[in-house]
């Protein structure tokens, strides 16, 4: 199984975090980060797809990607 998650969050040091933690737990990064600014909350927000082989795994919805 093919594994896609995509991690959104505040543009601070606990989001590169989040990816640093899922690229170290096997997940890779998939194309660019994207950026938007959110006015209502005056913050930018990030975003980036990652993606991970898991052999053995068959695909579910019950599948919780992120203990993958």
């Amino acid at each position: 199984m093919k594994a896609y998650r995509f991690l959104t969050g505040k543009d601070d040091a606990a989001f590169c975090h989040r990816v640093t933690a899922a690229l170290n737990a096997g997940w890779e990064l998939y194309g660019a980060p994207t950026l938007t600014f959110d006015s209502a909350r005056g913050i930018v927000v990030c975003g980036q797809a990652i993606v991970k082989d898991a052999p053995g795994r068959e695909y579910s919805p019950d599948v919780k990607l992120s203990e993958l």
